[in-house]
């Protein structure tokens, strides 16, 4: 992807990228990201199945940061043979994606469930990629244009729909500060995925950041702040039963190990700003996922809403194409 094929406002956020003839580093990146929202989205029914069995929320992130971790240090090891210089180059962004691109991320969103509905906590990190487009419009004093703003309010309207949050709930709010506190973490997780240096393969950032994350929430676990309770009973999973061991397997492979290394290769593909819209689609993913897996059948209002983000997503695309 040449150089001048980066968004003005995210010329300076970007990482350098190796020049190519066509758009189809594009067009792969955006399947990229696609593929990384739909495995991300098969982390609530593998992580319902465990709570509903009695694990804690903090205990069911915390292993599965961890094993994710253990499962990509060989390849990691493997990868970095000779090149343990680019650690020392790229160590605050390590360490800024394992403590709020990862640990802060999951810990505020936990915290945010326990005083609101889970549906509320969810759209509240969501509001991460409007966070993105306030931020490049402050950091480069240019306002964003009409299809991006466009874009933003549809996307949201999408996610709205999606979570079907037409009935009553409760609203606490310290638990609001909580989910936009989530949204922050998600936000850092855009932004250094992609302005990680190149060189730094996807897979040692996201080991470094799930150690790191998996490190500081076991701490948060032992000095007592997060309740770590784990039950090895059967769960129930796409309606029939198994083992933890398969739930938890599939948390840690699918929707960590696979999504965050497809995710950070999307980020540095697209840009913070887009790959951030089109984790949007993450919702969507895991509505689908709960009714294969557990049973729950989307409402019409929310495949209404799964459209309404598409259309946000192609708007935020279509401005960065007009913008080149």
């Amino acid at each position: 992807m040449p150089r001048e094929e980066i968004p003005t406002q995210l010329a300076q956020l970007s990482p350098p990228a190796v020049p190519v003839s066509s758009s189809r580093p594009r067009l792969g990146g955006v399947g990229i990201a696609l593929f990384s929202s739909a495995v991300f989205g098969l982390s609530g029914s593998f992580a319902k199945s465990l709570l509903e069995a009695g694990w804690s929320p903090a205990a069911a992130v915390t292993l599965r940061m961890a094993g994710a971790a253990l499962v990509l240090l060989i390849p990691t090891l493997l990868i970095m043979r000779g090149k343990w210089s680019l650690l020392a180059r790229n160590w605050k962004s390590i360490l800024l994606f394992g403590l709020f691109g990862v640990g802060a991320c999951q810990f505020c969103y936990f915290l945010a469930v326990e005083r609101l509905d889970v549906g509320v906590a969810l759209l509240l990190e969501y509001l991460a990629p409007v966070l993105i487009v306030l931020f490049l419009w402050v950091r480069h004093r240019r306002t964003p244009k009409a299809m991006t703003i466009g874009g933003a309010l549809l996307a949201l309207a999408g996610l709205v729909a999606v979570l079907d949050l037409a009935g009553e709930t409760r609203v606490d709010p310290i638990g609001v500060l909580w989910g936009l506190g989530a949204a922050v973490g998600l936000t850092v997780y855009f932004f250094v995925s992609a302005r990680a240096d190149g060189a730094l393969p996807p897979i040692v950032l996201a080991t470094g950041g799930l150690l790191v994350g998996a490190a500081a929430m076991g701490i948060l676990g032992v000095v007592g702040l997060l309740d770590m309770q784990v039950r090895f009973v059967p769960v129930k999973l796409a309606s029939w039963e198994t083992q933890w061991w398969v739930a938890l397997g599939g948390l840690v492979l699918f929707s960590t190990v696979i999504a965050y290394v497809t995710g950070i290769m999307a980020a540095r593909t697209l840009g913070s700003k887009l790959a951030s819209f089109i984790s949007l689609t993450e919702v969507l993913f895991a509505v689908l996922w709960a009714w294969l897996l557990l049973g729950e059948l989307p409402a019409g209002v929310q495949l209404l809403g799964g459209l309404l983000i598409v259309g946000g997503v192609l708007l935020v695309r279509a401005d960065e194409l007009r913008s080149r």
